[in-house]
């Protein structure tokens, strides 16, 4: 008996301590969430064309007068792809971080950026008509997930370890990238401005359309890597203690990164390269919540969308009337703090 009570007594701190451990979490979730609420509001008001809050949020329901034009045609779209990118490729980034076991990976590692660039230039010098626009997109998705299922078989021929993948990431990625500048050095130059400008990343061309087609392609894919977290959990301590635990490591590598790949090749088709935010939203998560993917999958998906919004938000005002690519200003924040996590973050929260 008193050894039982002893354990029931030992017991009792313990789950105290996970419950406020819990708590804290969704705590730092909401604020986080507060944060990227105000962005969007932040975003709705700034532009070329002054916009007072009361007369943002009347146009929200309000269809009469310029301001309703302004938010529903031009600012809403971009916030609400922006918040789509940002959450793709921020889960994107923390799926390949967890089943790589890598701090520095990401979707653009494996080369998915580098096979949705190429599929890019592809449909910018041979896409035709009123159509281009819809065959860029098209031909960007269908590289990128080419691109994963290439390193995917490369990696099952060799054995799908994490160093492969990430090799036969790497290796896809410089050939990629070689022929994506081949076709820039023989287009002419209207193809290569226009690949120069899908390159930089631009949220400028997007509609309600593209919005609903990345919702399709984002959100069931998000959700199915949510109901992954168990296991994902289980994998960072590695395959062997995940398989003696009933999870089958290598499937879940294969489920994860072709998730990743989905997300990002949703995000970045109809917007172009956006750099760092897949590989720095999780890492800002990890610092502020743990390991835990219960939590840190939306945790990372809300930091991605926040960055994503800001730097729109800072892109149309910083240089008005000029708009900077959005992959320019996410780069500018990204590299200082990924400068920071090279020199003394790394181990401290992996």
């Amino acid at each position: 008996m008193s050894s039982s009570h002893a354990s029931s007594n030992l017991k009792v701190p313990l789950l105290q301590s996970y419950r406020r451990s819990n708590a804290f979490k969704m705590v730092y979730l909401l604020t986080m969430l507060l944060c990227l609420a105000l962005s969007v509001f932040a975003g709705l008001l700034q532009g070329a064309s002054s916009t007072s809050w009361s007369e943002a949020l009347t146009a929200l329901w309000d269809r009469s007068g310029r301001a309703h034009l302004i938010v529903w045609q031009l600012r809403l779209p971009r916030i609400a792809m922006g918040c789509l990118i940002g959450w793709g490729l921020a889960l994107g980034g923390a799926a390949c971080q967890t089943v790589l076991r890598n701090p520095l990976a990401s979707p653009f590692t494996l080369g998915v950026a580098s096979g949705a660039g190429f599929g890019a230039v592809l449909g910018i010098i041979w896409g035709f008509g009123r159509f281009q626009q819809e065959i860029i997109a098209l031909s960007a998705f269908l590289f990128a997930l080419l691109t994963i299922l290439a390193v995917l078989t490369v990696a099952q021929i060799k054995g799908a370890s994490p160093e492969t993948l990430i090799l036969a990431g790497v290796a896809t990625m410089f050939l990629f990238s070689a022929l994506t500048s081949l076709l820039q050095y023989i287009g002419t130059f209207e193809e290569v401005h226009a690949i120069v400008f899908w390159m930089f990343g631009s949220l400028s061309k997007v509609g309600w359309n593209e919005i609903a087609l990345a919702v399709v392609m984002i959100l069931p894919a998000s959700l199915v890597l949510y109901f992954k977290s168990w296991d994902l959990n289980l994998l960072i301590g590695g395959d062997e203690t995940a398989q003696s635990l009933g999870v089958n490591a290598p499937g879940l590598r294969k489920v994860a990164l072709v998730l990743s790949a989905l997300m990002t090749a949703g995000a970045i088709c109809f917007t172009g390269i956006i750099g760092f935010v897949g590989l720095v939203s999780p890492h800002i998560g990890r610092m502020l919540i743990g390991a835990d993917h219960r939590y840190l999958i939306p945790a990372s998906g809300v930091i991605g969308a926040l960055l994503v919004v800001t730097a729109d938000t800072l892109s149309r005002t910083v240089w008005m009337p000029q708009i900077i690519p959005i992959g320019i200003v996410t780069s500018f924040l990204g590299v200082p703090f990924f400068f920071c996590l090279l020199v003394k973050k790394t181990r401290e929260y992996w």
